[in-house]
């Protein structure tokens, strides 16, 4: 498997592995002019917009230190976008992380980091 079906398979697990805590999809992988975010869903009364990094190892980072700075600032882009487009004005939102390890014989660790970073509306 390469890394871009690996990162496509890792989107099916993490959205499967939501679902199952009770998050509503709304979207996957949103794309606008702003950028892309993996899943949109819906956690009671919060929208989350959740950014979604796997690794098959720890060999180099954890992967939520991927979620750099410039990385939420496209996040806060896509959502202001997808709120204005679906006219979600006084929506609550919430930006989460799903970090997902992956294990031989395709075992999961997941790690949800909920409010894992504020709006950032800067470029």
């Amino acid at each position: 498997m390469n890394q871009h079906e690996f990162g496509q398979n890792s989107e099916v697990v993490a959205a499967a592995y939501l679902e199952k805590l009770g998050y509503r999809i709304l979207e996957k992988n949103f794309r606008c002019k702003e950028g892309e975010i993996d899943l949109i869903l819906q956690d009671k009364e919060t929208i989350a917009f959740i950014e979604v990094k796997a690794r098959r190892n720890l060999n180099f980072d954890h992967p939520k230190c991927a979620v750099t700075t410039k990385k939420q600032q496209t996040i806060s882009r896509v959502a202001l976008y997808y709120l204005n487009a679906h006219q979600q004005w006084n929506a609550r939102i919430r930006f989460d992380v799903l970090t997902i390890l992956e294990h031989p014989n395709h075992h999961y660790e997941f790690e949800l980091i909920q409010n894992a970073f504020e709006f950032s509306n800067r470029s």
